[in-house]
């Protein structure tokens, strides 16, 4: 039986392997191999790296950093967590795992624009014509021409979100005409906000720009966001019995302890800000956790 399963090989899961490992706790991590950390051009945000990191570089070194401590990473998918007495049985497709203690660090899916095929997007997400995040990567808009594909509120609390960072933002409703209250359309007007109906479509690139067609003809920009919401990745935890807030992430404590005894979580998973920092230092809390369960149940000692 290990001391602690992580699931999710994402900044979250990385940080609570080093700091599980360290603690000399027998661990495993399942890493389905698609974190959304891995989605991202360069952070500029991470503090320590002057000039910005790849997220693909960033989770290869927390993965060299996590293996030097005896940390081996498993790519696969968990099809269920369930609680048996004060332990987990961790189910896969062809393996059944039993684990003291289990740490669900699976994140979030960003949902993209209908119609906007793979090989486009992930061009246009490469060169930054495409971003996903404005707490990320807005200071790399700054005075630029922005498109936000989105609606009703969230769409509204993007742009304006946004606006902080440039005079020139385009809010484009996704589907057909927009979805503003009068409060939405007073506070997008104050902010100067162009409002397009939809739908939008037939996404292209040209000259280094972003074109979106949209009911009143393309409009190119330097970066596009889409506003569409995302997918959290809770429903192992809802069906192990886990509290969520209305959005479905995870309700945690102060100690990322889920109302399932013995079942943690950290990241985007939870509710909170979705950010590196965020993830890092919510999995070093649920780590430090799980070490002081698990030695109150039997001591550890070398």
């Amino acid at each position: 039986m290990d001391d602690c399963i992580i699931i999710g090989g994402g900044p979250a899961g990385l940080t609570a392997a080093i700091y599980l490992a360290r603690y000399h706790l027998s661990i495993r991590l399942f890493d389905s191999g698609d974190s959304r950390a891995a989605m991202i051009p360069r952070t500029h945000n991470h503090a320590g790296y002057p000039g910005g990191v790849e997220g693909p570089e960033l989770l290869r070194l927390m993965h060299e950093q996590a293996k030097s401590f005896g940390v081996s990473r498993e790519n696969r998918v968990v099809t269920a967590i369930e609680p048996d007495g004060e332990n987990f049985v961790v189910r896969t497709a062809n393996h059944d795992f039993a684990a003291r203690t289990v740490l669900l660090a699976t994140g979030v899916i960003n949902l993209r624009p209908k119609t906007l095929d793979d090989a486009l997007h992930d061009d246009a997400l490469l060169r930054g014509l495409l971003r996903y995040c404005p707490v990320c990567d807005g200071y790399e808009v700054t005075d630029k021409r922005v498109g936000v594909i989105g609606t009703s509120d969230h769409g509204m609390k993007e742009a304006l979100f946004l606006r902080a960072y440039t005079a020139d933002v385009t809010l484009i409703a996704p589907d057909s005409e927009h979805d503003l209250d009068a409060a939405c359309l007073a506070k997008l007007d104050d902010a100067g906000i162009v409002r397009v109906d939809g739908p939008c479509g037939e996404y292209r690139i040209e000259e280094e720009r972003f074109v979106v067609e949209t009911a009143t003809g393309p409009l190119s920009f330097d970066s596009v966001y889409p506003a569409l919401g995302s997918t959290i990745r809770s429903d192992l935890a809802i069906a192990a019995g886990a509290e969520t807030a209305e959005d479905g992430s995870l309700k945690v404590d102060s100690h990322m302890r889920t109302s399932v005894p013995g079942l943690f979580a950290a990241g985007d998973v939870v509710l909170g800000l979705d950010q590196i920092s965020n993830a890092m230092g919510q999995a070093g809390v649920a780590a430090t956790t799980i070490r002081n369960l698990l030695n109150e149940r039997t001591p550890i000692r070398r």
